[in-house]
């Protein structure tokens, strides 16, 4: 696959870490990126720009994933030309960003992203940082080669142009690619600093194409993972998702653990996995981690609240207990603890609410099954939300909790159409609800409606 790389350390021996006198370029002869393998969208854009007379460079995952003969997701685009250069070229194009200013340019639902080429943000321009060094904004513009190193790994400082077909490399990245490292531009306490977030991308390439991390970059993530606490939490569930939902879910969550990332996330989570209980490890997660991971390899949708209704399961458990050892009805004890969970955790990571409504109806049908086994069962399968929570309900069986008998009961029902069987199956159901805890309902009296008194006739 990198034939054409003759000396994987031909211009930076140390990866990252070095400027060189100038990039290596590779020509179209020697490489393997192809302009049929790139998005016509992306290849409109950039043939655009450079007739305006402005560079452009096809850059970052999309170069990396072809030179590993991977489908890219999707194609950036860095430019010299302003975000208002780009709008004024695109009437598609919307400028988004406050900390980052990026143009989006849309294709119905498309959208190729452009930057302008960047500097370091030591320079003059709209620069700002906090006080321990986060970067809270970066568009100070500068040149290709400034924009080269300012970037976070090595491997996603790779450029491809559409004028020669060369691809151009100022920071190794093309060794470490044939090397598989993962490795970071410049010192890595400071790239984590001015971005905490770069730990998680750190996680996620590295699950995603199976890299090593270069140790410097290991030892740096152990050190400041508690600098994600200071990270914007709507910016992190977006992250998690990304981490989770992109098909490596069980590679990321096992990264997460071992450089200690995940309990700065999930806490609560965290704490109960490092836990056994009943000589057993909990195995909830891990399990909704590997049908995640199959069913996006298959190409099935995949849930957010599905997948925080598993992160959370065990703190929830826990704290339903709590309430149902006080006296409170176990429906009702699962609510509360939904409230109690996902409040403590948005401080951390804030799931949007349209996503824990979910994720707390998910628990809440856990009850409803475990109690409505009886008449009342036929009604549940005709709810938009059973699907769901029997799918979690089984995820609980394959983690080894004991509803082997729960789920046997609903698998037949849902398989029968007999009517007479599925009677007899309600039959069941009844005393299988009440050792579940449901007592049979109680018949309500009517109350006789009570006489009024005769009235003493009016003289």
């Amino acid at each position: 696959m990198f034939s054409w790389l003759k000396n994987p350390w031909q211009r930076v021996r140390g990866g990252g870490k070095g400027r060189t006198s100038g990039p290596v370029r590779i020509p179209r002869d020697q490489h393997c990126v192809s302009r049929s393998s790139i998005g016509r969208y992306a290849l409109k854009v950039l043939y655009r720009l450079n007739e305006a007379g402005h560079e452009a460079y096809l850059v970052g995952g999309g170069v990396r994933d072809l030179l590993l003969g991977r489908e890219p997701k999707d194609f950036d685009i860095a430019t010299s030309a302003s975000p208002e250069e780009v709008r004024k070229l695109f009437r598609n194009c919307r400028l988004i960003g406050r900390r980052f200013r990026l143009a989006h340019i849309h294709f119905g639902r498309e959208i190729i992203e452009v930057a302008t080429f960047r500097a370091g943000h030591e320079g003059d321009g709209d620069s700002r940082t906090s006080d321990n060094g986060m970067l809270l904004r970066d568009n100070v513009y500068g040149s290709l080669e400034e924009d080269a190193w300012r970037r976070d790994f090595t491997v996603n400082a790779l450029y491809y142009t559409v004028e020669d077909f060369a691809v151009v490399d100022y920071t190794g990245g093309l060794a470490d690619l044939k090397a598989g490292c993962l490795r970071m531009i410049g010192d890595p306490q400071q790239r984590f600093r001015e971005d905490p977030v770069r730990m998680l991308r750190a996680v996620r390439f590295a699950a995603k194409l199976g890299f090593r991390i270069d140790k410097e970059v290991e030892q740096a993530i152990r050190e400041l993972g508690y600098l994600l606490e200071e990270v914007s939490h709507a910016r992190l569930f977006d992250e998690t998702l990304k981490l989770f939902l992109s098909g490596y879910g069980v590679a990321s969550y096992e990264l997460l653990r071992q450089y200690h990332l995940f309990s700065h996330l999930f806490p609560e989570t965290d704490a109960c996995l490092s836990e056994e209980e009943n000589h057993f490890p909990h195995t909830l997660l891990l399990r909704a981690l590997e049908n995640t991971d199959q069913r996006v390899a298959s190409d099935r949708p995949v849930s957010p609240a599905f997948l925080y209704a598993a992160l959370l399961w065990e703190p929830a458990r826990r704290e339903a207990g709590v309430f149902v050892r006080r006296k409170q009805p176990a429906l009702q004890a699962m609510q509360l603890a939904g409230d109690a969970v996902f409040a403590r955790q948005n401080p951390r990571v804030q799931v949007p609410k349209r996503f824990s409504l979910q994720s707390r109806e998910i628990w809440e049908w856990q009850e409803r099954l475990a109690r409505n086994t009886g008449r009342r069962a036929m009604r549940l399968l005709e709810q938009p939300r059973f699907r769901a929570a029997w799918d979690f309900l089984l995820l609980r069986g394959e983690a080894g909790e004991e509803v082997a008998e729960l789920i046997q009961w609903w698998g037949a029902l849902q398989e029968e159409a007999d009517p007479q069987v599925q009677q007899r199956l309600l039959q069941e159901g009844e005393k299988l609800a009440r050792a579940n805890g449901e007592d049979k309902p109680k018949r309500r009296r009517r109350r006789r409606p009570r006489k009024r008194p005769a009235r003493p006739p009016q003289s």
